[in-house]
């Protein structure tokens, strides 16, 4: 399995377990870690910009690395996925968990 069908296989799970687990409109929580770098910080509040998310940041004991975590609201486990997918494909280096 290359790395695209095991991110297709990611998120069709995600989906699922949301489907399952969340009554929609709901808040969701994402979580980052992107070597720290003001601008990467940036790109992903772009991102989530005018949906009213709440974005936090803490960098790591060393400083190499900061935790970004966005609370929002998102419409569907549909739209919850987009958001993971434009923050993988615009934020190099990027860890979502």
């Amino acid at each position: 399995m290359n790395s695209s069908e095991k991110s297709e296989a990611f998120y069709k799970k995600l989906k699922t377990q949301l489907q399952d687990t969340t009554l929609w409109p709901a808040e969701y929580l994402y979580k980052f870690i992107v070597p720290t770098t003001p601008s990467q910080v940036i790109e992903i509040g772009d991102i989530f910009n005018n949906l009213g998310a709440v974005i936090n940041t803490k960098e790591s004991k060393n400083g190499k690395y900061t935790s970004v975590s966005v609370n929002v609201k998102m419409k569907n486990p549909d739209a919850v996925i987009a958001k993971y997918k434009e923050v993988a494909q615009k934020i190099e280096n990027v860890i979502s968990l």
